[in-house]
């Protein structure tokens, strides 16, 4: 296959993973709707109150899902299409590296991290689908991923180009990486964190979808969970691998560049979460709202800057290239 013809597959791939997506979050919809259904209805469907006699439409009427029934139906159906749509999401990114000359890992630009981004958190939420029970967490999930690849898609798209000489480095794949996995788990533990605060609002008993969310105490550990696994990865990402390739890249280890100053304070605020917890006894609603600082720094980082500062030297994430950093190479 030629270039063009992979940047064309990436392009399909991606577009056909916002579709998938679309769908997913549909069904999931429709698995909530079907979560307010009066539990009246289901005793109606199984006849309790009067026996049943075998008829001719006794196979028809038991090919009738109860109210229960139809929201696992539905939740498989959610989770199944989800995966495709990671598939597609996965065959976008690779289509995406090859299509440069020379094949490159696909972080190139903002438009590519992005993109990553989004598959990172898709796939570590399937991965921890069944071991934390994630089921109420799907349409969250996926209607955030479908957001972002569509501000992706509409405002960040960009032209395969080869990697400039500051990125083309074997440290860009350590430090991405890092960088892309610790976001999608701070991420995926920012919204147990909100959804924490949602249930705490709501009351003992929620009625609805919000019944299917955990416990108060379960939010908090998956939350708790989820960040003290991201922080390490971060710290590798910010601490370790990014200094060092700034020093082969502009030969300084900082450069009080606007992302290095936010990546350390992102590091700083979830530091203060994880010390917090394990020597001042925080838990539940102070926790979470720590957490959500430590998210929109993160998030800040990672939007913000690229709109905001007009001296950033990680060219990843702008097309626009400074002139100091020109002048450094």
């Amino acid at each position: 296959m030629t270039n063009a013809a992979w940047e064309t597959l990436s392009n399909q791939a991606v577009a056909a993973a916002g579709l998938g997506y679309f769908v997913a979050l549909l069904v999931h919809l429709a698995e909530w709707a079907a979560l307010r259904q009066p539990a009246r209805e289901e005793a109606a469907l199984v006849g309790a109150d009067a026996p049943r006699s075998v008829t001719s439409g006794e196979a028809d009427d038991d090919a009738r899902r109860t109210p229960a029934e139809r929201i696992a139906f539905l939740g498989r159906l959610g989770f199944l299409v989800t995966c495709i749509a990671a598939g597609a999401h996965l065959v976008a990114l690779v289509g995406r590296g090859m299509a440069a000359d020379p094949d490159r890992v696909p972080w190139g630009n903002m438009y590519e991290f992005t993109v990553s981004g989004t598959f990172v958190l898709t796939l570590m939420y399937l991965g921890l689908y069944r071991r934390f029970k994630l089921a109420w967490m799907a349409p969250i999930v996926v209607g955030f991923v479908l957001t972002t690849l569509m501000v992706a898609v509409i405002w960040l798209h960009e032209p395969v180009q080869p990697l400039r000489e500051a990125l083309n480095s074997y440290w860009l794949v350590i430090h991405v990486v890092s960088a892309v996995i610790a976001t999608g788990a701070f991420t995926l533990g920012g919204i147990a964190s909100i959804m924490y605060l949602v249930k705490m609002r709501a009351g003992e008993d929620p009625q609805g979808w919000l019944g299917r969310v955990p416990t108060l105490d379960a939010l908090d550990k998956l939350a708790y969970r989820v960040h003290a696994f991201a922080f390490p990865v971060w710290t590798f990402a910010v601490l370790i691998t990014g200094p060092i390739w700034a020093h082969e890249a502009w030969s300084r280890y900082w450069n009080w560049d606007p992302k290095e100053v936010w990546a350390f304070i992102t590091w700083v605020v979830y530091a203060g979460y994880l010390h917090a917890r394990a020597t001042a006894g925080w838990k539940g609603r102070n926790a979470a709202i720590l957490a959500l600082v430590g998210l929109a720094t993160l998030w800040f980082n990672f939007i913000g800057i690229n709109y905001f500062s007009t001296t950033s030297q990680h060219s990843y994430a702008s097309e626009q290239v400074p002139a100091r950093y020109e002048q450094a190479l």
